[in-house]
């Protein structure tokens, strides 16, 4: 069987959950598939690979609407057994099978987080993936659930495959690393910090999160607290800048920009604690990254995230500024719950392996070629 995979997401330089998703997968399906030939289509052959050395590629040169102008047509002409597209859109014209990976239809939930015509694009593409894809897949539960109640899909064609954190994160445990990291990102040394990982964006909460932790400053007014924020600026980011000088936090809330992959474990391990309040997830990668990583994690129990992070994580509503609050205090003041909270994230984790990801994925794949 040839397995065509849409690889462009997979080629960014900065990678974000879904990029990273797609770069995972493909490398452990050419693991695991020795019995098909996987063809990964790229809008140019990248000079180092990021694949697996048996990864055969086929370079379709073209920058816009890349997808349906050069992968669609080519796809079309000399069409794989199966076309997967792991983290973006099937193309208009393409080959009779596919399968697609919905990551999430938080657009649709907060659609004031997200710009019009993006808003307009997603609605328009996920619409038609659960209209025309031989099989999908969900990253959880959650996002399954919206498919159908909000666009009517099949749900005998959906199904949920989670999937897995980096393969190569660990936790940090040199001290001169992690100083070093929290110097190059601008954290003061004395500082305890909360962290957040992701692009500054509306659906990620930020605004009630730099609120929260006002709040939390106030209550425990001995405490050097400071809020790290690492991720790209995002779409309607400068309102976080904003309210954070309004707030006179400008000297405690640290905006770091896009959180380099190698400096991550060390930004976990300063951190005393992860605080998760997005209003919308399809999966959640940075709920799975803190468990690993050892930090005590207060998440939002918004969506897909309870699913995700078991019970390793002190939920509250991602909407109520108080509960948020109320959270993050106990962990900075509850060393015994933290201690449980981490103990029991580790456990969480063993859940999310990339072999389980690939194989039920390679199911969905020889599931779709027969259909």
């Amino acid at each position: 069987m040839i397995i065509g995979i849409d690889a462009s997401r997979a080629l960014r330089a900065q990678r974000t959950g879904t990029e990273r998703y797609s770069l995972e997968l493909i490398n452990a399906l050419l693991d695991l598939a020795s019995a098909h030939t996987i063809r990964l289509y790229v809008p140019k052959r990248p000079k180092v690979s990021p694949f697996r050395p048996q990864a055969e590629m086929v370079e379709l040169p073209g920058e816009r609407l890349w997808t349906h102008t050069r992968l669609g047509p080519y796809a079309r002409r000399h069409p794989p057994d199966v076309l997967f597209v792991p983290a973006h859109v099937l193309p208009l014209a393409g080959p009779p099978r596919t399968v697609v990976t919905v990551h999430d239809l938080g657009y649709e939930h907060f659609p004031q987080a997200h710009p019009w015509r993006q808003r307009q694009y997603l609605r328009w593409s996920t619409r038609r993936h659960a209209r025309v894809a031989t099989q999908i897949i969900a990253d959880s539960r959650a996002t399954k659930d919206d498919l159908i109640s909000l666009y009517h899909a099949d749900p005998d064609r959906i199904h949920v495959v989670y999937p897995s954190p980096d393969p190569d994160l660990h936790p940090e445990t040199d001290p001169a690393r992690i100083a070093y990291v929290r110097n190059s990102y601008g954290i003061p040394p004395n500082a305890e910090y909360l962290l957040h990982i992701g692009t500054l964006q509306p659906r990620k909460n930020l605004a009630r999160l730099i609120d929260a932790f006002a709040r939390v400053r106030k209550e425990l007014p001995d405490r050097k607290l400071h809020l790290v924020l690492a991720g790209s600026p995002g779409y309607g980011s400068q309102s976080l800048y904003d309210q954070a000088k309004a707030m006179g936090l400008q000297d405690h809330v640290r905006f770091t920009g896009f959180a380099r992959v190698h400096d991550i474990p060390s930004l976990y391990a300063g951190a005393a604690c992860y605080v998760f309040p997005s209003l919308a997830e399809g999966f959640g990668f940075p709920a799975l990254e803190a468990q690993i990583c050892g930090v005590p994690l207060a998440c939002s129990s918004a969506s897909s995230l309870p699913e995700v992070a078991g019970d390793g994580a002190l939920y509250f509503d991602p909407t109520d500024v108080t509960d948020m609050t109320k959270s993050i205090v106990r962990l900075l003041v509850e060393p015994e719950l933290c201690s449980e909270l981490v103990a029991k994230g580790r456990d969480n984790v063993v859940r999310f392996p990339w072999a389980q990801t690939a194989r039920q994925t390679m199911q969905v794949l020889e599931m779709a070629a027969r259909a």
